[in-house]
């Protein structure tokens, strides 16, 4: 073990970040879960499930991306664990599924038990917002392969849903409205682009930016919004005909994914509040609207199609649920193109 050491591999350190997670884990649990954490394999039962006529598991992976490159600066380490959650959940969620379990993977050049513990307290509270269970992950300690301050972080997670209630698209129809539902900020889309343009350091992370109402770096590390509890709040009392989670493509690639061959999101520019960071960056970088829109949610995080007679009644429910809602557009055919801005 000793050796093992030497070579850069601490497995006491390996012990102690799971000893430090144990509890974080813990407040996850829920129906379903079986065992304790620490086992080879994460069990959950789907015997709550017997009610469903033909009973359909969802999964999503991602992970956070380059937004790791703020943490690193700042060295804060305790919400990108949320944002690993969020993109597989709000994925799922545009199924119309439940997710239920979640499972997550470290890598780091060097295990810091209490810098991993601070991640997966991130990951544990993702999991509270979305409503599933943390059942397992892997901490991997890779030296030589990458620094040892730094670290990767990715997850997976899987859903439930009824077949007969699957979210597909395959209700939607000419007139139908789409409404958008705001977002966080810039979520974990196009860092690459906004560390280009914005050098973030630990000495401009620390800058006030009257704009944002606080510091460039709090403004970048603000956590994705989890969308679970408020769909599935939503899909109770309306008829929701599709969902699009604005992730990486923006607006331009995202909400058409929700479309049947031949018809086309018609988007009202303008109709919508655009979030001061995309304002800023646009401003800085010189950037064209369409790009921008091609690259980042600009203030919506979430669309979803509804019949228009269940418009006014959709804004309502999303605002009673803590969200910011817009009707933004509609839904016509056209066969030659799937998104236009008006």
């Amino acid at each position: 073990m000793d050796n093992y050491k030497l070579s850069g591999v601490d497995v006491n350190a390996g012990y102690q970040a799971v000893d430090l997670i144990k509890h974080h884990v813990a407040r996850t649990k829920r129906e379903g879960v079986i065992g304790g954490f620490g086992g080879f394999g994460g069990l959950f039962s789907l015997a709550g499930y017997k009610h469903m006529e033909e009973p359909v598991l969802v999964s999503g992976t991602d992970g956070v991306g380059t937004k790791l490159k703020i943490a690193f600066v700042m060295n804060k380490h305790d919400t990108v664990g949320i944002d690993c959650v969020a993109y597989s959940v709000n994925d799922i969620i545009c199924t119309g599924a439940e997710p239920i379990y979640f499972l997550d993977y470290i890598c780091t050049g060097k295990v810091m038990p209490e810098k991993i513990g601070k991640i997966v307290e991130g990951i544990a509270l993702g999991c509270q917002m979305a409503g599933c269970a943390l059942i397992g992950g892997e901490t991997a300690e890779h030296p030589g392969m990458m620094p040892d301050d730094e670290y990767d972080l990715a997850g997976m997670a899987v859903g439930i849903i009824d077949k007969k209630d699957l979210v597909d698209s395959s209700k939607i129809v000419q007139g139908d409205v789409l409404i958008g539902i705001g977002s966080s900020g810039l979520h974990s889309n196009g860092y690459s682009l906004v560390r280009k343009l914005l050098a973030p350091d630990a000495k401009n992370v620390s800058k006030y930016i009257d704009e944002f109402g606080r510091t460039l770096g709090e403004e970048l590390l603000a956590p994705t919004k989890i969308y679970v509890k408020t769909i599935l709040g939503l899909m109770e009392n309306i008829e929701v005909k599709g969902i699009s989670n604005i992730t990486g493509g923006g607006f331009l690639e995202n909400v058409p994914r929700m479309l049947p061959s031949g018809y086309c999101a018609k988007v009202k520019t303008g109709s919508w509040d655009v979030l001061p960071i995309f304002k800023y960056l646009e401003n800085i970088g010189k950037l064209d609207t369409i790009e921008m829109h091609n690259i980042f949610n600009m203030g919506v995080g979430m669309v979803v199609a509804v019949a228009e007679e269940d418009c006014d009644r959709t804004i309502q429910l999303l605002q009673k649920l803590g969200e910011t809602a817009y009707y933004i557009g509609e839904i016509v055919e056209n066969a030659d193109k799937d998104f236009i801005y008006v």
